[in-house]
C-alpha cells in the first residue's frame, strides 16, 4: 500500500452494529483489502470538545454512549489497542495548521468508532485512536481539519470519518419502512459533488444542497464527510452504499483510495 484509504462511514443507530443491513457486508469487504496498515484515525461527531483533543490511550476501552437499546449492545466490546505515537505526530500536524491541540490518555471509542469498526476491521487487529471534533467547527475548519491529517496516510494511517449523510432525529421512527423524498434528494445532492470533487459546493451545502436544513438540524454528522473529501488527496471517491434506514437515517457513505 503506497497510501492509506480514506472513508466517510455512515454509522447509521448504534443498531447498525448488530443489524448491518446491506452497508455491513460491504464495509467488510473494503476492510478485507486493507494491507499494510498502521492505525485507524476516526473523528466521530460524539466526541465533541472545546478544543481539538488526541487520544493517545493504549488500550482503550469500548463506550457504549447510548441509551434505551437492546441489551445485546451493551455487551459488545471493540478490543483494538490504541497507537499513542502516531496519535502524537496527528496532533503536531494539527498544531501546525492552527489548532488548538492537547492529548487526552484516558479517553474510550464511542460508538461512531467502533459500531462501524465491528464491520470494516471485524477482528480489531489493527490500532484505533480518535481526533476529536471542536464544538465550534465550521466548514471551512472541518476542510482545513483533512487537509492537516492528510499527511498520515503516506504513513499507513487509514482515516475514517464517521458521520451520517442525513441526521434529523426529528423524525426518526424504528417502524418507517419507507425514505422520506427529502432524504433521497438532499443524499443524491452530495453524492454528485462528491463524485464531482466539488469542493466549493460541499463547503457552501448548508446554502446549496436542496433540504440541508432539514437533513441536518445541526451540522456535526455532516462535518466529517467534508474531513474525508479534504483528506482525499484528489483520489476519486467510491460510493459503498446508499440505503436508507428509518426512513430518514441515508447510510450513504464513500471511500478513496480503496478497494472492494
Amino acid at each position: 500500500m503506497t497510501q492509506a484509504p480514506v472513508f466517510f462511514i455512515s454509522h447509521g443507530a448504534p443498531t447498525f452494529a448488530i443489524e448491518p443491513g446491506t452497508l455491513g457486508p460491504r464495509l467488510q469487504a473494503f476492510g478485507q483489502q486493507l494491507t499494510g496498515v498502521k492505525a485507524v484515525l476516526v473523528v466521530s461527531p460524539h466526541w465533541q470538545t472545546r478544543d481539538v483533543q488526541v487520544m493517545t490511550t493504549a488500550q482503550p476501552s469500548t463506550v457504549h454512549d447510548f441509551g434505551g437499546f437492546p441489551a445485546a449492545l451493551y455487551k459488545l466490546q471493540y478490543p483494538a489497542s490504541g497507537q499513542p505515537d502516531i496519535a502524537l505526530e496527528a496532533a503536531r500536524l494539527l498544531k501546525e495548521a492552527g489548532f488548538a491541540t492537547s492529548t487526552d490518555n484516558q479517553r474510550g471509542l464511542d460508538h461512531g468508532a467502533w459500531v462501524p469498526l465491528m464491520h470494516l476491521l471485524p477482528t480489531a487487529n489493527v490500532p484505533v485512536f480518535q481526533v476529536s471534533m471542536p464544538r465550534s467547527l465550521t466548514a471551512a475548519q472541518a476542510l482545513q481539519f483533512g487537509q492537516a491529517l492528510a499527511p498520515l496516510r503516506d504513513q499507513g494511517v487509514v482515516i475514517l470519518a464517521s458521520g451520517s449523510m442525513t441526521h434529523n432525529l426529528y423524525e426518526f421512527s424504528p417502524y418507517a419502512t419507507q425514505p422520506e423524498p427529502y432524504v433521497q434528494v438532499f443524499a443524491s445532492w452530495v453524492h454528485a459533488a462528491v463524485l464531482a470533487q466539488d469542493t466549493k459546493a460541499l463547503h457552501h451545502y448548508r446554502d446549496l444542497a436542496p433540504h440541508a436544513q432539514r437533513a441536518h438540524p445541526t451540522e456535526e454528522h455532516f462535518l466529517p464527510l467534508l474531513v474525508a473529501h479534504a483528506a482525499r488527496d484528489n483520489d476519486p471517491a467510491q460510493l459503498i452504499d446508499d440505503s436508507i434506514q428509518h426512513g430518514v437515517l441515508s447510510m450513504a457513505s464513500y471511500a478513496w483510495g480503496a478497494q472492494a
